[in-house]
């Protein structure tokens, strides 16, 4: 890949959405899901069938540590050998209860970014001060205001296919002809209001090698050209089978995570990373529909900048 030099303030004057949906929008390009477009999304369920995207919340995971981000620990509270609870009438059986927790980063595994996870400049989505994420957490644009779900019709590109390779390699930039060909190819539109699917093929590579270091060196994944082509077509979120989305290492090696800064911060986009996509994947191939009615609601923690999630897409 050719280094290329990265200008993310111009970038931001072409395609920030700040003041689209008013001054106090914390929503960004969820809203546009409209009414009609949910309506339409929930009637792509044809076959009766259920994916889930989401991948093991377990000590499996391709966490290394690094930022402090592990995978997920799952402890029992109360296994089966406890007494929790005893009944007074012991012949009416002995009661017991099984208890457990999890203790994890909230972007750990599958997992959405909220519009306060990346900012730049000291000033997050519609021109909120960063001042507003503190200890306490994101008083503004965080994972909570989408509480009410993000679901519309999912659109399913497979940039592994297109190229026909089981997985794209890392450092290969995905561009705006790349998602072209795609929906050519697979005879779909990407059309205002859509969630974005993005398979690069990097989670299989995961699962057939178990490597973590070589999943997390780097990625293939969007070059910042595509900011222009997701804008275009006013997609409403995106979500990508990589850990971070765009292409690493990036175009140009003095900007990190160029496409993050101005997807999250000036298009409002909320990003989501290490989908599991294969499963559907394979049936979209088989039957050749690659829409189909995506929800994923994030978890409803308060002031929190990102939320695991089992997202599905139900065809």
């Amino acid at each position: 890949m050719t280094a290329t030099r990265v200008d993310v303030h111009a970038l931001a004057a072409s395609l920030s959405n700040w003041g689209r949906w008013g001054a106090d929008d914390e929503l960004g390009t969820i809203n546009y899901i409209t009414p009609a477009k949910l309506t339409a999304a929930a009637s792509l369920v044809r076959k009766g069938v259920i994916f889930s995207l989401g991948i093991p919340f377990d000590e499996m995971g391709p966490q290394l540590g690094l930022g402090g981000r592990t995978n997920p620990v799952h402890l029992m509270r109360l296994d089966g050998g406890d007494n929790a609870a005893g009944n007074v009438r012991p012949e009416q059986g002995l009661l017991r209860v099984t208890d457990d927790y999890i203790m994890m980063p909230l972007q750990a595994a599958t997992q959405w970014d909220s519009l306060a996870h990346v900012f730049y400049d000291d000033e997050l989505y519609n021109g909120v001060s960063s001042n507003t994420v503190t200890s306490l957490g994101a008083q503004k644009n965080g994972i909570d205001k989408q509480y009410k779900g993000i679901a519309s019709r999912g659109v399913l590109l497979d940039i592994a296919r297109l190229r026909g390779v089981d997985w794209l390699e890392r450092g290969e930039v995905i561009t705006p002809a790349d998602l072209d060909r795609a929906c050519e190819r697979q005879g779909v539109e990407v059309t205002s209001g859509d969630v974005l699917l993005l398979r690069t093929g990097w989670r299989t590579k995961y699962v057939r090698d178990g490597s973590r270091q070589e999943f997390m060196a780097g990625e293939p994944g969007l070059g910042v050209d595509s900011l222009a082509w997701l804008h275009h077509h006013e997609v409403a979120a995106l979500a990508c089978d990589n850990w971070a989305v765009e292409v690493l290492p990036g175009e140009d090696p003095e900007v990190r995570l160029p496409f993050h800064m101005v997807a999250i911060r000036d298009l409002g986009l909320t990003l989501g990373e290490m989908f599991d996509f294969d499963e559907l994947a394979d049936d979209c191939e088989a039957d050749g529909v690659w829409d189909c009615f995506f929800v994923a609601p994030p978890l409803r923690v308060t002031r929190a900048v990102g939320s695991p999630i089992n997202p599905l897409a139900l065809k």
